[in-house]
């Protein structure tokens, strides 16, 4: 079973691109985030006809996660518990084939320091809070998306810039590592332990030309679903295509039981 989460920045916009992949890739679920479009602009019909069912939990101009599936997926959850007025779509989770899969946006942060920065170290308390229930499940378990964090020194291209950048302060940081503490395993990391692996490279300045990137794009796998993990890769040349995403699709590859 091959599962990947993609930040498409802006699905209608990219959607060209978006199903070229899809047709190259042939992943079983994909985890969406970035939609930019509001509820009923989802391009459902052409998700259809490239074979996958899909939800969704849109926003206008903002924000947006979906997952799509070429199985049945039923619905778990949209948004995350904690906060009522949080308007933001930013989490959405479903079972496949068993397996609960949460795809996830959190929060930029950026600039530092600031509400924007707050609200996020907030949005990531109340996230660890819901991923502390769901590593209980005596299930398989995956959460995916684009997290805007770099973990270490090894997911960032010249670390030295970044100390006072929101995706690598140390509070995110230190954040991220406490929710690896509940007993999440890096799916990349575990497969890659050393290399230096970028998911986001910037319009600016040829970053991707250059390979200046950052690793923000991960797949936290619980200890029961980490033991089926055989491969873990970057579709990096997607990154290339014309009038792409400024981030690559990452995936993840499942043994059946």
């Amino acid at each position: 079973m091959k599962i990947a989460t993609y930040n498409v920045n802006g699905i209608n916009g990219r959607l060209p691109v978006l199903l070229k992949w899809l047709k190259e890739a042939k992943p079983d679920v994909v985890c969406l985030q970035e939609l930019k479009a509001p509820e009923e602009k989802f391009p459902l019909a052409a998700i259809n006809a490239a074979g996958y069912k899909a939800i969704w939990h849109g926003q206008k101009s903002w924000n947006g996660v979906a997952i799509l599936s070429t199985h049945e997926l039923k619905e778990t959850r949209r948004g995350l518990p904690g906060d009522p007025e949080d308007l933001h779509s930013r989490y959405i989770e479903a079972i496949v084939k068993n397996i609960t899969i949460g795809c996830l946006y959190l929060p930029n942060g950026n600039p530092y320091p600031g509400p924007k920065f707050d609200y996020k170290l907030k949005w990531f308390k109340r996230f660890s809070t819901h991923a502390k229930k769901l590593i209980k499940l005596d299930a398989p378990v995956i959460l995916a998306g684009d997290f805007n964090v770099m973990p270490t020194e090894l997911d960032v291209y010249k670390p030295e810039r970044w100390v006072d950048d929101a995706l690598f302060r140390i509070e995110v940081r230190t954040a991220f590592k406490q929710l690896i503490k509940q007993g999440w395993i890096d799916g990349l990391r575990k497969l890659h332990p050393d290399e230096t692996i970028y998911t986001f490279w910037d319009y600016f300045r040829n970053a991707y030309s250059r390979n200046a990137g950052l690793r923000i794009d991960h797949f936290l796998l619980n200890p029961t679903i980490a033991k089926r993990l055989v491969k873990a890769e970057v579709d990096r040349h997607v990154r290339g295509w014309e009038k792409t995403s400024d981030h690559a699709p990452v995936w993840i590859q499942l043994k059946d039981k």
